[in-house]
């Protein structure tokens, strides 16, 4: 009896390493959840922004396809 309580302790399911393992596996989920958790939060912002202002969407506008103003001057520097 004593030999399968300590097998059960070591190796079976519900063992030290078992649990051990699970808390690991726990630990990683949460870091993960944590980190999917504040990208939702910068696009749900970036949702908000988007439905709200223009400026985002200019600002994207610039960054993404290279928009100009009307009464602006682009001047593309080039390095060798």
């Amino acid at each position: 009896m004593t030999i399968y309580l300590q097998y059960r302790f070591w190796v079976g399911e519900g063992s030290f390493a078992h649990v051990n393992a699970l808390t690991e596996q726990l630990d990683k989920k949460l870091a993960e959840n944590e980190r999917k958790e504040l990208r939702n939060k910068v696009l749900k912002a970036e949702i908000i922004d988007l439905r709200e202002g223009l400026d985002a969407v200019e600002e994207r506008a610039r960054t993404e396809f290279g928009l100009i103003k009307e009464d602006e001057t682009f001047i593309l520097l080039v390095n060798d």
